[in-house]
């Protein structure tokens, strides 16, 4: 469903952009026809040929001739359009993708303009928001763990070159993730990184707070059976790869617990990868939830990343 409404999306503002160009070329055709008799009537003896043409080769005949005259008329219009002040192409569609004229398809191939607007959209609705635009691999400060020592600064290395080829090479497949570490040692540019290789790899991603998404399982949980209202959290389920942040900074009761167990079994289940970032040690974890969300992500089913170093913002 998730990846449904983002194509369609997509679609719908590639159709407008198309629909907006034709619908100019158009109006730009009735003032120019407006402001020259002489193009006004070469458009009217374009019509009697484009119609004589296609009839006679409906009926076999002999296009020549009439091709050529087209061609002349052609001619004698972009010589008018000139004559006014205009350009040549003043009526045609000036279409945003000269590959694709603005459908989306280069033949029967999705054109590299739709690709980039998919990839736009889902950065959009990913929830990283802003991040995006200063948080990458290719800005990551390793130099900064030099600080911290030797270990600390191989360690970051490490997992800095692991964490990016995960980016790289993201499927379906892939492991499930938990980043641990104290606040401002990189969990969250890491984490940004990650979610814009994979959906400019074409998957589809969410990033959210632990907070947000349990509060969207209980907005869901509370409008149940209250007429009309479409769930928001089935997006957290169904997305290729799901970026859980701050995992321990939500509100813990049985609800909390039953909602995270639900959203870890399911994805897990459905063989979805998931990506989580908590301020908690294994230590906290512990005695923070139950076991049974305690072993789902201290477990087999998750690779345990440690990041290490003092809080870089306050050095700022």
């Amino acid at each position: 469903m998730f990846e449904r409404e983002i194509f369609h999306t997509v679609k719908q503002k590639i159709e407008e952009r198309r629909t907006s160009a034709i619908d100019t070329a158009e109006a730009h055709n009735l003032e120019v026809r407006a402001l020259s008799e002489e193009i006004a009537t070469i458009d009217a003896e374009l019509t009697k040929t484009g119609l004589l043409l296609f009839r006679t080769a409906c009926a076999g005949g002999d296009i020549t001739p009439i091709r050529e005259r087209n061609l002349e008329l052609q001619k004698k219009r972009r010589e008018a359009l000139l004559s006014i002040g205009l350009p040549i192409d003043y009526t045609e569609p000036q279409f945003v993708c000269k590959k694709c004229n603005d459908t989306g398809y280069d033949g029967t191939v999705m054109c590299s303009c739709l690709r980039e607007m998919l990839v736009l959209e889902n950065l959009k609705a990913s929830g990283i928001g802003k991040l995006v635009e200063r948080q990458s691999f290719d800005n990551f400060n390793l130099e900064r763990y030099k600080n911290q020592g030797e270990e600390a600064y191989t360690r970051m290395c490490n997992l800095f070159k692991f964490v990016k080829n995960y980016a790289e090479n993201f499927s379906l497949q892939s492991k499930n993730l938990l980043l641990i570490g104290t606040t401002g040692t990189g969990k969250t540019h890491i984490s940004t990184a990650i979610a814009k290789t994979v959906i400019e790899r074409g998957f589809t991603v969410l990033y959210d707070s632990a907070q947000n998404i349990v509060a969207s399982f209980e907005t869901d949980r509370f409008h149940s059976g209250y007429g009309e209202y479409t769930p928001t959290a089935n997006k957290y389920l169904e997305c290729d790869l799901l970026i859980i942040d701050d995992l321990g900074t939500e509100f813990v009761n049985a609800f909390t617990v039953s909602c995270l167990y639900n959203l870890f079994n399911t994805r897990q289940n459905r063989g979805l990868p998931t990506i989580i970032s908590t301020n908690l040690s294994p230590g906290e974890l512990t005695t923070r939830y139950e076991d049974r969300i305690y072993s789902r992500i201290i477990g087999h089913d998750y690779i345990i990343l440690q990041f290490v170093g003092d809080d870089y913002r306050l050095g700022r």
